[in-house]
């Protein structure tokens, strides 16, 4: 009796502690000389894995080593809550995963080496089975985690239709958005136990550390699961992010205030102030994304775009006390770090930043950290007519299944918001 209940003991911690690791499961970045990682599918803009079922994708990034070095992937699959799903291997891959990347090439002609690599998937040595969650691992030769990248395969198994509200309670009118939609299951098809079976996630601007997670439907229409919720499923709105353009690293352009060529370029970009207070200015934006370009050589930025150190200022005639600010933008995961961390100039009163990128257009904005929390919109304010874009993943699992698949995705936008 002693013995089984010290059994069940075990499996209960070893449950807790998947469930535990599952929901804070983050996108690794470790090794300070990987750059520049793009991963999306070849025909969007938008750099977020997202696809359907044997759609091809890619991941691009830049080794600043240089020496040609190898790279390994992996592939992992997760529950619609990003816990380690019980299946194995072959019943979600067909083929091999452990695989060296053997797309790869120099850099040409610039004054950063590097060598590039590019990964396709699938390939002919690795297919996906079923939709759902998936993470990347990129690991070295020394079979050490290099960096890890979520990205979703999806399949065709309801209809999403979304907009984007301004929030019913006056508090936070101004300030913020709500996500409202509805789901349909495919023609003769109905959601078996969709309260317990189905599972929903709403990201803005593809950023994952702001997911709305757990929803249930609010009620029915027919068939229809009507989700129309204002607190549940509210965003702050932001602002829109601050942007420069190193697409011609040798001279000046939008801004930027001035370049230095010493062993590599330095762009100094115009300082920025605290928008938090001022009035709402609509910018076009790429929410927050980046994309890597030149105008030198062939114009092939995988190889022939260059690095730049690139010095960032924001004005404040005070240290803000008991915070860290911090620089944020897709082109570093939205990751929190010492490579983008600001330090306070007093005798110029301002914060300074410097970090090494790839030429291209770049969006970023500027958040604060405190021991408790991570404070996006403090500096940079937050407005309800700020442009967002919003994904809304559908989970289902279908009876008899063991995982969770990715049935539907929605996508809607607050440029046109409905009051």
């Amino acid at each position: 009796m002693i013995k089984k209940n010290r059994i069940k003991h075990f499996f209960l911690i070893i449950t807790c502690f998947e469930m535990l690791w599952g929901q804070n499961l983050q996108e690794k970045s470790k090794s300070s000389y990987i750059k520049s990682i793009v991963f999306k599918k070849q025909s969007s803009e938008i750099q977020f894995p997202i696809v359907k079922l044997n759609e091809s994708f890619q991941l691009h990034f830049d080794d600043l080593n240089g020496d040609e070095r190898n790279f390994y992937y992996r592939i992992k699959y997760f529950n619609h809550d990003w816990t380690p799903s019980n299946l194995f291997k072959n019943e979600y891959l067909k083929g091999f995963d452990n695989l060296r990347i053997e797309n790869y090439q120099t850099s040409f002609n610039t004054l950063q080496p590097y060598t590039h690599y590019q990964l396709e998937l699938p390939n002919e040595n690795t297919q996906f089975l079923i939709s759902g969650n998936y993470l990347l691992e990129i690991y070295d030769e020394s079979d050490l985690l290099v960096f890890s990248r979520k990205f979703l395969i999806y399949e065709n198994g309801a209809e999403v239709k979304a907009a984007v509200f301004r929030t019913r309670d006056l508090e936070f009118y101004q300030t913020h958005q709500s996500v409202q939609f509805s789901i349909n299951p495919l023609e003769g098809e109905y959601f078996r136990d969709p309260q317990n079976q189905l599972h929903v996630s709403i990201l803005q601007n593809e950023q994952w550390n702001s997911a709305i997670k757990n929803l249930k439907p609010q009620y029915t229409n027919g068939i229809r699961l009507e989700y129309r919720y204002d607190l549940e499923t509210r965003f702050e709105g932001g602002n829109e992010y601050l942007f420069f353009d190193t697409k011609d690293i040798q001279i000046t352009s939008s801004n930027v205030s001035f370049v230095e060529l010493k062993r590599l370029y330095e762009t100094y970009l115009t300082p920025n102030f605290l928008r938090r207070g001022y009035p709402y200015s609509f910018t076009q934006d790429l929410n927050g994304d980046f994309i890597i370009r030149t105008l030198q050589g062939s114009e092939d930025e995988r190889i022939e775009a260059d690095y730049s150190w690139v010095y960032f200022s924001l004005s404040a005639p005070i240290l803000l006390e008991d915070q860290e600010i911090f620089i944020y933008g897709k082109f570093n995961n939205y990751q929190l770090n010492e490579e983008n961390k600001m330090y306070y100039n007093p005798s110029l009163e301002i914060y300074e930043g410097v970090m090494l990128l790839k030429q291209g257009v770049y969006n970023y904005k500027y958040i604060a950290k405190t021991p408790d929390s991570e404070i996006y919109n403090a500096i940079c304010g937050s407005h309800a007519m700020t442009e967002n874009r919003y994904l809304i993943f559908i989970y289902y699992r279908y009876f008899g299944n063991l995982y969770d698949s990715l049935i539907g995705v929605g996508k809607t936008s607050s440029f046109e918001i409905i009051d």
